[in-house]
């Protein structure tokens, strides 16, 4: 009796230190490809680009801004 619950509790041990080092093999792996694709930061940042956002959030008619804000709240107050 005794062999056989150290057997299992070795099969046990093998069975979770194989899954452990696969986890974080895989782990290590998505790591490593996101850090190798992930898009580059434009450090010199387009004054015009800035200037069209600027102009895009001046251009919110506050009807709607208000119209907007009163269904968020109507809703958050549903739930």
């Amino acid at each position: 009796m005794a062999e056989q619950l150290m057997e299992a509790l070795m099969i046990m041990a093998l069975g979770m230190g194989l899954v452990f080092i696969f986890l974080t093999i895989l782990i290590g792996a998505v790591n490593l490809v996101a850090w190798k694709f992930a898009p580059k930061p434009n450090l010199a940042p387009n004054a015009e680009a800035s200037e069209a956002q600027v102009t895009s959030f001046l251009g919110i008619d506050p009807k709607m801004v208000a119209v907007i804000t009163a269904a968020v709240h109507q809703y958050r107050a549903k739930a």
